[in-house]
């Protein structure tokens, strides 16, 4: 076992070298199962979409619609049940492979064509396959998905391939992409489950709020949560939380709150206190945004776990009447280096590291950098000490989640940044990760068995 060392116990080296060779033998396998099902399709292809495999819903409804999008012929049920039977899969299930192989073959042929080579592990490629057919892009917006996701799929999570899916829409199916936001707005409840109380006497509560409301709600239940803390509560976080909602129902806000109408009547639903309405968002959109003035235009929203909206979204929360301040941050040039030689980490340089990673820069990791601790690479010496100035800066920070900073401190990963933004990573074992924007790449070779 390792732990606080970077020393290496042989039977383990030989239990990690072994399971990545038997990963890739996996890979190979079901790269291979793909490719089956792709020929077996092949083979009993049909004309009609009433002898063809559709999509089910809930109690078997057939929705009539085929399991292979735009471009992908049409499939006999029975043969994909057949397959699905022959394989030891639910009719489902087998429904769901054929319609990846296709979505490859067809619709993402560069995707196909690494999974063919064994560049590509083909559970990544059928992770991009299912946003790209669940989403029912177009030909078009499919193939431009491919182009751009291709170089990059052995490196990338599933959040960095639906932001691509998302501009692919917003790019080439401007009307889809405005029917989806309506949809999504009309899909907006909040609902209390009293039909479930629990034997302690609570009940469930769920929603799906405007992302602006769901924002002021958070920071509201955050701001009650903290000032029980401040009283003396000494329940955990999740409790007093609990608790919050419960002061907000019942008018007890424990935030600043300007009055309504001045002319409205004492007792009347607008004389009561109503919070001023700040929105914060951190959006990030080309200048072609700006100018073009396209409310269709697609921008990322930082605190919106990054995903892509509309500019025209982010506009009409912008523009509502209950709307009080809206700050604008300047743009931050992050090729700039800056540092400062004590330990803590000033705020502006906290922003352009953060800004600069995004998540944290641990393999495979994803967590939201403004979540993330920021780490030292070098780790900091004292100045009277004779450590060397500017320690503490973009040069030497980089954000590590919780987890991922303990393992660096105690127990032996090491890591360099190579240029912004772009890391080095060596585990206990000698295995080496390149992380980078894209993602994640194995670098390492395998050491021979012990």
């Amino acid at each position: 076992m390792i732990s606080g060392t970077t020393d290496v116990d042989v039977e383990a080296a030989g239990v990690l070298a072994a399971a990545r060779r038997f990963r890739r033998e996996a890979n190979a396998a079901e790269a291979g199962v793909l490719q089956m099902a792709l020929e077996w399709a092949q083979l009993h292809q049909v004309d009609e979409v009433d002898q063809a495999a559709t999509w089910l819903v809930e109690r078997g409804g057939d929705t009539g619609v085929p399991i292979a999008g735009e471009g992908c012929p049409l499939v006999s049920e029975f043969a994909v049940a057949e397959l699905a039977t022959a394989l030891g899969l639910s009719a489902g299930s087998g429904r769901v492979l054929v319609a990846d192989a296709l979505e490859l073959a067809y619709r993402l042929p560069k995707l196909w064509a690494r999974v063919r080579a064994g560049s590509l592990a083909p559970w990544r490629a059928r992770r991009i396959a299912e946003e790209t057919r669940t989403q029912a892009l177009s030909l078009q917006a499919a193939g431009w998905v491919d182009a751009q996701v291709a170089p990059f799929a052995h490196k990338t999570g599933i959040a960095q391939t639906q932001r691509t899916v998302e501009a692919a829409i917003a790019t080439f199916m401007p009307a889809h992409a405005a029917e989806r936001r309506h949809r999504a707005a009309e899909a907006r409840y909040f609902s209390i489950d009293h039909d479930q109380v629990s034997f302690a006497g609570t009940s469930r509560v769920h929603g799906e709020l405007d992302l602006a409301d769901a924002l002021d709600l958070a920071d509201a239940i955050a701001a009650g949560a903290a000032q029980l803390a401040t009283l003396g509560n000494p329940d955990s976080l999740d409790v007093r939380r609990a608790a919050a909602v419960g002061l907000l129902a019942r008018g007890e806000q424990p935030l600043e709150f300007t009055m309504g109408r001045e002319q409205a009547p004492a007792g009347s639903p607008a004389s009561r206190p109503v919070r001023a309405r700040e929105v914060v968002l951190y959006v990030h959109l080309a200048e072609d945004a700006l100018r073009g003035h396209d409310p269709h235009s697609p921008v990322r929203v930082e605190n919106a776990g990054g995903r892509l909206l509309s500019a025209g979204q982010v506009a009409q929360w912008c523009g509502r009447a209950d709307t009080t301040r809206i700050t604008i941050k300047p743009v931050i040039d992050l090729h700039v280096q800056v540092g400062v030689d004590g330990y803590p980490v000033p705020g502006p340089i906290a922003e352009r590291v953060r800004l600069r990673d995004r998540t944290c820069v641990h393999p495979w990791c994803h967590r939201p950098a403004r979540s993330c601790d920021l780490d030292h690479i070098v780790p900091y010496v004292n100045i009277d000490q004779g450590g060397p100035p500017g320690q503490t800066g973009t040069e030497n920070l980089a954000p590590l989640c919780r987890l991922h900073h303990r393992m660096k401190t105690h127990a032996g990963w090491t890591y360099t940044m190579i240029e912004p933004g772009t890391f080095l990573w060596t585990s206990p074992h000698g295995y080496h990760y390149l992380r980078d924007h894209q993602g994640t790449l194995d670098v390492s070779t395998d050491p021979p068995a012990p």
